[in-house]
């Protein structure tokens, strides 16, 4: 492995992340692309943006509120209106917001202030300021996500709004060293949740107090934020709810799930299926067909290849039961990771095979599968995380996957223990002899001889 994996402290002596490095990076890499740009200067309220460009954070509760924003004008330092006395943290722990680049502000609490107190007119006038200041008033503003009346009040002002998504995106797509390091550690949190998780699972856990169990162990471990941990058991499995419940545990069932979290606001998103106390063959197969999937993808990623390279070895919607892409969207899929679970690149059969991107060197993304099993009613899910290498790639998802894991203490009998692979009720693991009229357990590792009916 090329990568180092470091405790989550900082220490004197062992150079781990720089953060100083990290914040300076950030903001020349998407200053460069501002200034190649057509831009006049990108205003942002989308946190994960806000982060990258401001280094603040003022935590994860405020993720989906738009009330934050900072302004990056062409040639300027980043200007952070910020919620209440946060700005004036900001100004005693944030010397990189210096010379009055901390300021109160904030938006219409996604419409919960009144049209009437001018919130929306109060941020637009705020802008119009310093776009003014700097020449800049007939410039293009790109912004990134924002309400309605932000956008209506912005316009008033005279400013010409335009997507600024896009450039952010391009900012945020190839990672920094120090970036890396932060995602390479966040996954190495969630193996260990995994690990945690096999240990403890067994018959009658349920869903929700797995979800519990994740986020004790990831939160003592140092994470910011546990955004989600997808639990889904049994016939839960497919089609696939992407919800957890609390649904107890049953001997034979498949239960998959994704870990989703971030370590200093770099994200995890991390599948893995487990069977409960024994598996039965139509699992096994469409594990093995869900790890094929995901490992021929893996084995096309490195630098020069598109995102239609990838995609082209997934199967097409119809294969597995869908009418078309877009209603099979994101279980055979691909997309980048970062200060969000969902960056450039995408993979996915509805998008990248007419629209290719192309891999980079220093990416980060994650490639995901799924493949339904044939009883029906169960499925298998896997995941892997990986950095794009200059030859390939290096996955940094390291909990076991190759295979299907048995979680659960194997049941004891007087002929020894049941096979982990069987059938999910037990009447389908047995023989009849209807002359002694005696049933008896299968021994062929869980295949399932003739049935017999025995007689009247």
């Amino acid at each position: 492995m090329a990568l180092h994996t470091y405790g989550s402290m900082g220490v004197d002596w062992e150079e781990r992340v720089r953060f100083d490095r990290l914040r300076t990076e950030r903001l020349e890499r998407i200053r460069r692309l501002l200034a190649e740009s057509e831009l006049g200067a990108l205003l942002c309220f989308d946190m994960a943006n806000i982060r990258y460009v401001t280094a603040t954070h003022i935590g994860t509760w405020a993720q989906d509120k738009l009330n934050r924003f900072c302004l990056l004008p062409q040639g300027g330092e980043p200007i952070m209106w910020d919620f209440g006395s946060a700005a004036r943290h900001h100004q005693l722990y944030n010397p990189w917001l210096g010379d009055g680049r901390s300021r109160a502000g904030i938006s219409t609490l996604r419409g919960a202030m009144s049209p009437e107190s001018g919130r929306a007119e109060d941020v637009a006038e705020k802008i119009r300021v310093e776009l003014e200041q700097r020449g800049l008033l007939g410039e293009p503003v790109g912004v990134d996500a924002l309400e309605p009346p932000v956008l209506f009040a912005l316009q008033a002002a005279g400013i010409q709004v335009v997507d600024g998504q896009q450039l952010l995106q391009n900012a945020r797509v190839v990672k920094t060293q120090d970036e890396i390091t932060l995602l390479n550690t966040a996954c190495m949190m969630v193996d260990a949740a995994y690990e945690e998780l096999y240990r403890t699972m067994r018959p009658g856990m349920r869903e929700n107090e797995c979800v519990a169990l994740v986020n004790k162990v990831l939160y003592d471990m140092g994470s910011e934020f546990v955004e989600g941990v997808n639990a889904i058991s049994g016939e839960r499995c497919n089609p696939h709810p992407h919800v957890y419940t609390d649904r107890a545990l049953r001997p034979g069932d498949p239960a998959y799930f994704d870990i989703l979290h971030s370590f200093n606001g770099y994200r995890t998103c991390y599948y893995r299926t487990f069977a409960i106390a024994s598996a039965s063959r139509s699992l096994v197969d469409a594990y093995k067909r869900c790890r094929y999937y995901l490992d021929a993808a893996i084995a096309l990623v490195r630098p020069g290849a598109t995102t239609a390279d990838v995609v082209s070895v997934w199967p097409r919607a119809q294969e597995f039961g869908f009418p078309d892409e877009e209603a099979a969207f994101a279980l055979q899929f691909g997309h980048g990771v970062g200060l969000a679970i969902w960056e450039k690149p995408i993979f996915s059969r509805l998008v990248s095979l007419d629209h290719p991107e192309e891999i980079r060197e220093g990416m980060v993304f994650a490639l995901e599968t799924f493949w339904p099993a044939s009883d029906g009613w169960s499925a298998a899910r896997i995941e892997e995380q990986l950095v794009v290498t200059a030859d390939g790639c290096e996955v940094i998802t390291r909990f076991p996957a190759e295979d299907l894991l048995i979680a659960g203490k194997p049941y004891y009998t007087v002929g020894g223990t049941l096979p982990l692979e069987r059938e999910v009720t037990s009447d389908r693991n047995t023989a009849l002899d209807p002359v002694a009229q005696v049933a008896t357990p299968q021994q062929t590792n869980g295949a399932v001889g003739e049935r017999l009916t025995p007689r009247a």
